[in-house]
């Protein structure tokens, strides 16, 4: 029997909140997070727009400064670090955007983009003009980009070929970690394919790891590891992902598998509606978030919080009631 390579722990992820000052009081956008994540593994996250998939990216970054909590990469806290160890650590923490358009400076073309942070880190000097050229060259045979389009803007780009220089952009550094930020929804579907396709070669080349934040099931089920669902703040539900898809735990989670299209008209699908208020994130009481929208709650689920607890192995569920639920 051969056996399973045992893989480093590159990021743990501890007790993290962000929450943001409003006139009507504290909105918890992510609210006491925890999980971790092994080197050349995929995290995929998911959850309904507004559940704090891309706040928790961002925090993790730094990019939004965590409340509180802690975020141990490479066996450090990195929340502890200094404008100048953080500048350091921008080489080996990337972030991939969601909108390719957005996300690239209009005014500056392929080379110039893919530079640009090999000169803030730097990694060369502007005078270097051969050593760079080289280096863009790499980095877009790298992405699958032509070489005619070094010189071209983002305007004369589609959007798959946009998003080709956002990954060769947090390519350029050599990172180890990547969240990606719904990286391929602003997408036509068969340009997803060869962006998700091209993200896992690169994976397996480069021996990356990702978070990869998505509201497409459908997606994260075709590239992660492991999976977590959010509903407002909180992760609610972790398993690996073949486990999730086949044995749901949080009502939350067999809304959403529900949902998900399946190309065959004749399969009759149980659609589950979700009905009922939508909890505020700003000053949540305490108890379930999801309570309110659960036909399996009870008065004790809007009473008493639930944090992640592990039913079998791998596999972490905030719910009481799971048991109760048939898939």
């Amino acid at each position: 029997m051969e056996e399973k390579v045992k893989r480093t722990e590159l990021l743990q992820v501890k007790n993290l909140k962000k929450y943001f000052k409003t006139p009507k009081g504290m909105l918890h956008a992510v609210d006491d997070v925890s999980f971790s994540l092994h080197e050349g593994e995929t995290l995929g996250v998911v959850g309904e727009s507004g559940c704090g998939k891309s706040t928790m990216g961002r925090a993790i970054l730094r990019l939004h400064e965590p409340t509180s909590g802690e975020v141990i990469f490479k066996g450090e806290n990195i929340l502890k670090f200094d404008k100048k160890r953080m500048k350091k650590l921008r080489e080996e923490m990337q972030i991939i955007f969601q909108d390719p358009y957005a996300s690239l400076n209009p005014r500056m073309t392929v080379s110039e983009t893919i530079i640009d942070p090999l000169i803030i880190q730097g990694k060369y000097k502007k005078s270097d003009k051969e050593g760079l050229q080289k280096k863009v060259r790499e980095i877009m045979d790298l992405v699958g980009l032509s070489q005619k389009l070094i010189n071209t803007y983002p305007h004369e780009l589609d959007g798959g070929r946009r998003q080709r220089i956002g990954i060769g952009r947090a390519l350029a550094l050599n990172p180890k970690f990547i969240v990606c930020d719904e990286p391929v929804s602003a997408l036509d579907v068969s340009i997803q394919a060869q962006v998700l396709n091209l993200m896992q070669d690169l994976q397996e080349e480069l021996g990356l790891t990702y978070m990869f934040i998505t509201h497409d099931l459908s997606v994260v089920r075709h590239i992660s590891d492991n999976i977590a669902v959010m509903y407002l703040g909180q992760i609610v539900e972790k398993a690996p992902a073949k486990l999730l898809f086949k044995n749901p735990l949080h009502p939350y989670t067999h809304a959403l598998l529900s949902a998900i299209p399946v190309p065959d008209p004749d399969y009759k699908m149980k659609r589950i509606l979700l009905q009922g208020e939508l909890t505020s994130p700003i000053n949540p009481a305490p108890g379930c978030r999801f309570a309110k929208r659960c036909i399996h709650a009870t008065p004790e689920c809007s009473q008493q919080e639930y944090s992640l607890k592990e039913v079998e192995p791998g596999h972490f569920v905030a719910c009481s009631r799971f048991n109760e639920i048939k898939n």
